[in-house]
């Protein structure tokens, strides 16, 4: 199977800056797409950002300009540097990856555990 775990999460003021990451684990043979997605109280997960595996990379519109989304194919990681934070990004943030354990050849979507962020005013 594989696992997921995010860091990097935590407490900030507006206006400053966090990064995320995400380490894929256990036994793989490829992780296609990568993406962030983010749960505020009482709405839904929403997706952030996804990047494909060669590297192309889509932004939902309230975070272009000031979020980044980043992987290191080799590290089986995705990454998310958020900058110029506002209080409206505060959510629990969720990893997501499509991937193919070495056991079958069944593509699974996985998702990590969420770490939460929140943006004081």
């Amino acid at each position: 199977q594989v696992q997921l775990m995010e860091s990097g999460g935590g407490l900030v003021q507006a206006g400053g800056s966090l990064r995320l990451s995400c380490a894929a684990s256990g036994s793989i043979f490829s992780i296609y797409n990568m993406a962030w997605y983010r749960q505020a109280p009482g709405k839904q997960r929403d997706l952030v950002a996804g990047v494909t595996k060669e590297g192309t990379t889509h932004y939902a519109d309230s975070v272009k300009g000031r979020f980044t989304i980043s992987r290191d194919n080799a590290e089986n990681s995705v990454y998310l540097q958020m900058n110029n934070l506002k209080p409206e990004d505060t959510a629990v943030y969720y990893c997501n990856a499509w991937a193919t354990p070495r056991q079958t050849s069944t593509l699974l979507e996985v998702w990590g555990q969420g770490t939460l962020v929140t943006i004081a005013s």
